[in-house]
């Protein structure tokens, strides 16, 4: 079965052809990488579909599934007015998926479209990790729990890793870097704790994501210095992270405006390793210890810096990587140096062949 991928992220667009081989994964039969959605027309992301070869089948990554949707699911016009409710709870990226979804099926209405959903993987976090110590009235009322987002990318990359060390690293933690950013922690491939939330905001510093802050500093901005809810939700999501310190978004900018000793990208990057380095401890010990860690995503398969100095603060983990090695490291490829208690990976981020196997499995059982 013919699939077409079609992962529509916060800052491009990337369709891909896949055709099952006789042996190992999937090839690419057909690609095209894209500008943002937003930037593209009906017309235009109409055109690149005819330009595509057939399709048997079309799966769309979805970073949302809410409370309902907790699996691959075919896609038809209620299903899509469901997840349009969700798109306050992910706003950069609900919309522009949700807007393909629907040009797909205006232009091939006789192929089945599969919505494939970050939030799945993260659906086995255990209750004390995905529960908020919020009233009890609101946990009730509303659909208020820690969701976890880029589960395809975790996805794969757990068992890309289960994969090359023929199951022999059960607790795992997965880095994806990229535009945003988010850990994992999977025991035996299944994941356990995550540090996204109930949106795509909370957790590590991102490109122009704040990840993390205090609650209270929301309030105050609202309150005290008079700023609406909406000033304070774009700030947030379009002005902050790497950005909003840095003043650039593209980490290999940073990294490269930190080198020449730029003050402002120096204390981002510092930040950003902070935040990282925090986060996969925390994620280390919901799974009582750490076998191997993989870095994957833009981020983290591009900036050797981040992973070089990620790794530095992580020692008393176990994490040890080979600093040629890393440098010289094209994925899929270990990257553990000597001395190393724990194994570290360098993953290519492959949401487009977790879509295609959860389009195929739900299409043919």
């Amino acid at each position: 079965m013919r699939v077409l991928v079609v992962n529509s992220g916060s800052s491009s667009l990337k369709l891909r052809l896949l055709e099952p081989a006789e042996q190992g994964r999937d090839t690419v039969i057909w690609r095209h990488d894209a500008p943002a959605p937003a930037e593209l027309s009906d017309e235009e992301l109409t055109g690149l579909l005819v330009q595509a070869p057939r399709a048997d089948a079309v799966g769309h990554r979805v970073v949302h599934g809410g409370a309902d949707f907790t699996g691959p699911t075919l896609v038809d016009d209620a299903v899509l007015d469901r997840l349009e409710a969700l798109t306050a709870l992910a706003p950069l990226h609900q919309p522009p998926a949700l807007r393909l979804a629907r040009t797909v099926i205006a232009a091939w209405p006789e192929r089945p479209n599969v919505a494939c959903f970050d939030t799945s993987f993260h659906r086995t976090v255990a209750p004390a990790a995905e529960t908020y110590p919020i009233p009890e009235a609101w946990r009730k009322s509303y659909p208020i729990r820690r969701y976890g987002f880029h589960g395809l990318s975790h996805a794969w990359a757990a068992r890309r890793v289960a994969g090359l060390t023929r199951g022999g690293c059960r607790r795992l933690v997965v880095c994806h870097l990229g535009a945003g950013a988010s850990l994992s922690a999977v025991h035996d491939g299944r994941c356990v704790d995550t540090t996204m939330g109930f949106t795509p905001l909370e957790g590590l510093m991102m490109a122009t994501r704040s990840g993390n802050v205090d609650p209270g500093l929301v309030l105050w901005l609202i309150r005290s210095v008079g700023l609406s809810p909406e000033q304070v939700e774009h700030g947030l999501v379009y002005e902050s992270g790497l950005l909003g310190v840095a003043g650039q978004s593209d980490m290999r900018t940073v990294a490269n405006l930190a080198d020449a000793g730029d003050e402002a990208a120096s204390l981002s990057l510092d930040m950003y390793l902070h935040r990282l380095r925090a986060g996969i401890a925390a994620m280390a010990a919901a799974i009582g210890g750490l076998d191997a860690l993989a870095f994957t995503g833009g981020v983290g398969e591009h900036a050797w810096q981040v992973r070089a100095r990620a790794a530095d603060g992580l020692a008393f983990l176990g994490v040890r990587i080979d600093p040629v090695g890393n440098k010289e490291a094209q994925p899929d490829a270990e990257l553990t140096g000597v001395g190393a208690t724990v194994r570290s990976f360098l993953i290519e981020a492959r949401e487009d062949l977790e879509i295609a196997r959860a389009t195929r499995k739900l299409l043919t059982a």
